[in-house]
C-alpha cells in the first residue's frame, strides 16, 4: 500500500512551520481504498503570502482540529504504507516535526514523485506539480489545496507505475512485504485478483519475479495456475509468495506489455515465450509472367514480410479472407493445393484461369492495395482501444512504421495534440513480435478506432 499525501503549511522559518491542511489517499497501486482530508489548526498565524497562494486563512482554522486530534488517524491510514509525495522530503519533514512535538518518532519509507518523474519522464521543461500534470494531460482541481494536489499526485504516481517497465518501484515494495515474513495463502492472493483484463506478476519469497502472464480475466487465470497439474503450475505453486497485477482494459495493451516485460525481466518460468510467437509469415514476389504471388511460409528474418501468423492454419484462414476481399487469385496465393482444402473452404479448386482476364499491371494494383492496407511500412497512426474504466481510453502510437508505445487518457481531456500523447506515452521497444501482435489484433478486432496522421 501507498499513502499519497500533500500538506499545506503556515510558512515561516525552517522547522517552525505548522500544518494548516492535510490530505492522504491510501492507494493499492490501482485505486484509492481509503482517504483522510482535514484542515488543521496550527495554533500559529499563517504567513500572508501563503493565504494568497492557498486561500486558507486564520479564521477558517479557528474551529479546525489541532494536530494531536488527527494524529491517530494519520498513523492508522499510513501504517505499513510507503509515503508518496511530490517533493516528499518536505512533506515527510513537516509530518515528522509535528509528531516529534507530540513526543512520537514517526518513521516510514518514502517515494518522491519529482525524482521518479525525472527518471521515468525525462526532458520535461518543469517538474513542478502544476506544470507537470498539465503537460501529461492529468486533470487537476483545487491547485495549492491539499486534496487537489494529493489527488493529482495520485494520478501522476499511477502513470509513473505504468511507465516503470522494469518494475523497480513494485519490486522494492515487494521486498518490504518479504521482510514481514508472512506469506499469504493461495485463497488470500486469489481474493485480491480482479476479474478484469491485464497483466499479472508472480513473485517468490525472495522478491524475485518468476512469471509474467496476461489474461482477459486475471482472477480466473491465476486460479488455473493454483489448481493446475502441469510441471510449470506445480513449480509456481511451490514458489509463489505474492502476485501483483496491472489492469489494462485493452487486451492489445496487455499483449504488448506482456511481450516487452518478459523480454526485460526474463522470469524463469516464461522460457517458452523466448520462441517466436509468429512462426509463419506472408511474402510477396513476382513470377515469370509478372504477376505478384503471395506466399505463406515459415518466417525468414532475411526476407521482407507483409504480416505474420501464429500458425499455418491461421495464415490460411486469413489468406482466404484476403483473396475474397481484394479479388485475388487463389492459385497465386498457394491456397487449395489439395482436394481436402477445397472441401474445407467449400470452393471449387482454382485453376488460375481468372488471371488471364486481367493484365499483370491491373492485378498487381490489387495486391499492392492489400499490402498497403495490411503492412506497417512507413505508416503513422494512433490505435484507440478500451481504457481501464468507462471514462478512459488507451492509445497505441505507431510512427513511420515503428511502434512507439501506449498511453491512457481521460475522455474529459481528449488527445488532440501528438506532443501531449508523446508526453504521457509509456515508451516501448519495437520488434517483430510487437509489430505482429498489433497486426494480428487489428485483423481480429472490429471495435478498434484507427487515426492516421
Amino acid at each position: 500500500m501507498y499513502a499519497i499525501l500533500d500538506i499545506e503549511t503556515t510558512g515561516g522559518q525552517f522547522n517552525e512551520e505548522g500544518i494548516t491542511e492535510i490530505a492522504i489517499y491510501k492507494f493499492d497501486g490501482h485505486e484509492v481504498v481509503d482517504q483522510f482530508i482535514s484542515l488543521v489548526n496550527p495554533e500559529i498565524p499563517i504567513q500572508p503570502f501563503v493565504v494568497k497562494l492557498t486561500g486558507i486563512n486564520n479564521a477558517m482554522l479557528q474551529s479546525a482540529p489541532k494536530f494531536y486530534e488527527v494524529a491517530k488517524r494519520i498513523i492508522e491510514i499510513t501504517s505499513d504504507c510507503v509515503i508518496v509525495a511530490h517533493n516528499a522530503s518536505f512533506d515527510y519533514r513537516i509530518l515528522r516535526t509535528e509528531f516529534r512535538r507530540l513526543g512520537y518518532d514517526f518513521e516510514a519509507k518514502t517515494l518522491c514523485t519529482v525524482e521518479l518523474a525525472k527518471k521515468l519522464i525525462p526532458e520535461q521543461p518543469s517538474y513542478s506539480l502544476g506544470k507537470l500534470v498539465r503537460a501529461l494531460g492529468i486533470p487537476m482541481a483545487d491547485r495549492h489545496r491539499a486534496s487537489g494536489d494529493a489527488m493529482a499526485t495520485t494520478k501522476l504516481f499511477k502513470m509513473l507505475l505504468e511507465k516503470d517497465t522494469e518494475k523497480t518501484i513494485v519490486k522494492d515494495f515487494i521486498k518490504l512485504e518479504v521482510e514481514k515474513g508472512i506469506s499469504p495463502k493461495f485463497l488470500d492472493i486469489l481474493n485480491q485478483m480482479p476479474t478484469k483484463t491485464g497483466v499479472y506478476y508472480i513473485y517468490n519469497e525472495s522478491g524475485t519475479l518468476i512469471y509474467i502472464g496476461k489474461s482477459q480475466n486475471i482472477k480466473k487465470r491465476v486460479n488455473q495456475h493454483f489448481t493446475g497439474v502441469t510441471t510449470k503450475s506445480k513449480k509456481i505453486q511451490a514458489e509463489v509468495f505474492t502476485i501483483t497485477y496491472d489492469e489494462t482494459g485493452s487486451e492489445l495493451v496487455a499483449l504488448l506489455k506482456e511481450s516487452q516485460e518478459v523480454k526485460i525481466n526474463r522470469p524463469k518460468y516464461n522460457r517458452s515465450q523466448k520462441k517466436t510467437v509468429f512462426p509463419f509469415a506472408l511474402y510477396a514476389e513476382k513470377d515469370a509472367n509478372g504477376y505478384i504471388n503471395l506466399k505463406l511460409e515459415k518466417a525468414d528474418g532475411r526476407k521482407k514480410e507483409i504480416t505474420s501468423f501464429a500458425s499455418l492454419q491461421e495464415g490460411k484462414n486469413a489468406l482466404f479472407k484476403f483473396t475474397a476481399k481484394y479479388h485475388l487469385c487463389q492459385k497465386l496465393t498457394g491456397l487449395y493445393q489439395t482436394k481436402k482444402e477445397c472441401f474445407q473452404y467449400k470452393i471449387k479448386e482454382c485453376d488460375g484461369a481468372c488471371i488471364g482476364e486481367v493484365t499483370p499491371e491491373v492485378y498487381n494494383l490489387r495486391v499492392q492495395q492489400f499490402i498497403s492496407e495490411n503492412s506497417f511500412e512507413n505508416k503513422s497512426m494512433i490505435i484507440i482501444d478500451r481504457g481501464r474504466n468507462v471514462n478512459e481510453r488507451s492509445a497505441i502510437l505507431i510512427e513511420n512504421g515503428i511502434y512507439q508505445g501506449y498511453a491512457y487518457y481521460d475522455l474529459n481531456y481528449q488527445i488532440t495534440n501528438i506532443d501531449i500523447l508523446k508526453n504521457i506515452l509509456i515508451p516501448m521497444q519495437h520488434n517483430r513480435d510487437v509489430k505482429n501482435i498489433i497486426q494480428s489484433y487489428i485483423r481480429k478486432s472490429k471495435s478498434l478506432k484507427i487515426m492516421h496522421f
